[in-house]
C-alpha cells in the first residue's frame, strides 16, 4: 500500500505525457500530375517539348522557340500532328503547310512581323535508311521557298505547287525492316529579317544534303544560307514490313 501511493504520483505524470502527445499526421507531397502541367503550357512549349522528347533537338535542329505554329495537311486526310504515325500510302501526294501566328510568350515575333519576308519549308528525314544505321542521314524530301505570312495573326495555308522549289517534294519510302523514320517539317526566316529575294543554294544530293558527312543536313544548310528556324512539326511514318 505505502508504494503504491509513493508510485502513484510517477504513475500519473506518465499517463499525463502520453495523454498530451498527438502524432504528428504525415503529409505526402506528390508531383504534379504531369497532364495538369501539360495544360498550362504554352503551344510554342508544347512543340518545343515533343521535339526534345523525338530528339530532334538537338540532332537535327538546336533548340527554338517557335515564332508561329505549322501544320501539314495531306489530300488524304492525314495531319502532321508533332510526332503520330501516319501510314506511308498516305503521304504520297503534295501536303498543304498551314502557318499559325502563335501566342509567343513575349507577344510578338520580333522581325516575323512583317509580311514581305520570305519564309522557306523544308522536309528532312534523320533516320535514313533507320534510325540504328543513319548512314544517309540526313534525308532531304522538300526545299521550297517564297512563302508570305500575314501580320494580322490570322493563319495561312500554303499550297506547295505555289511555291519556288529547290528540291522537289519526295514523299516518305522507308526501307522495309527499318523501323519507324521521323520526317521533320521546319520553317525558315531570314535571320537578319531581309525582305529581299533569297537566294538560296540547292544541295548537290539528297544524302546528307550533299555535305556528304553523316548525321548531317538541314542545319548545314540553313546556316550556309543565313536562315534560322522559326517553326517545327514532325510525324513518324514506316514501312508495312517490320
Amino acid at each position: 500500500m505505502l508504494l503504491f501511493i509513493w508510485l502513484y504520483p510517477l504513475l500519473s505524470a506518465t499517463l499525463a505525457v502520453v495523454a498530451e502527445y498527438q502524432p504528428i499526421e504525415q503529409v505526402v507531397i506528390s508531383p504534379p500530375d504531369s497532364h495538369l502541367l501539360d495544360s498550362d503550357m504554352s503551344d510554342v512549349y508544347r512543340v518545343q517539348h515533343a521535339l526534345e522528347k523525338a530528339d530532334i533537338f538537338p540532332t537535327v535542329i538546336d533548340k527554338f522557340l517557335p515564332s508561329f505554329l505549322l501544320d501539314a495537311e495531306w489530300p488524304s486526310g492525314a495531319h502532321a500532328e508533332l510526332g503520330n504515325t501516319v501510314p506511308v500510302e498516305k503521304v504520297q501526294d503534295e501536303p498543304a503547310i498551314i502557318v499559325h501566328q502563335s501566342q509567343s510568350p513575349s507577344g510578338s515575333s520580333g522581325n516575323r512581323d512583317n509580311s514581305n519576308v520570305t519564309y522557306t519549308i523544308t522536309i528532312t528525314d534523320p533516320d535514313a535508311p533507320s534510325r540504328d544505321n543513319p548512314k544517309w542521314s540526313e534525308f532531304c524530301h522538300f526545299i521550297a521557298t517564297g512563302i508570305k505570312l500575314p501580320t494580322s495573326g490570322s493563319s495561312i495555308t500554303v499550297n506547295l505547287s505555289g511555291l519556288e522549289d529547290i528540291i522537289p517534294y519526295k514523299p516518305p519510302g522507308p526501307p522495309p525492316k527499318t523501323g519507324k523514320h521521323r520526317y521533320v517539317f521546319l520553317l525558315f526566316a531570314p535571320a537578319n529579317g531581309t525582305t529581299d529575294p533569297l537566294h538560296l543554294t540547292k544541295p548537290v544530293d539528297r544524302k546528307h544534303w550533299g555535305t556528304g558527312k553523316q548525321r548531317h543536313g538541314v542545319r548545314d544548310w540553313a546556316k550556309e544560307n543565313g536562315l534560322e528556324p522559326v517553326a517545327a512539326n514532325f510525324i513518324y511514318a514506316q514501312n508495312e514490313k517490320q
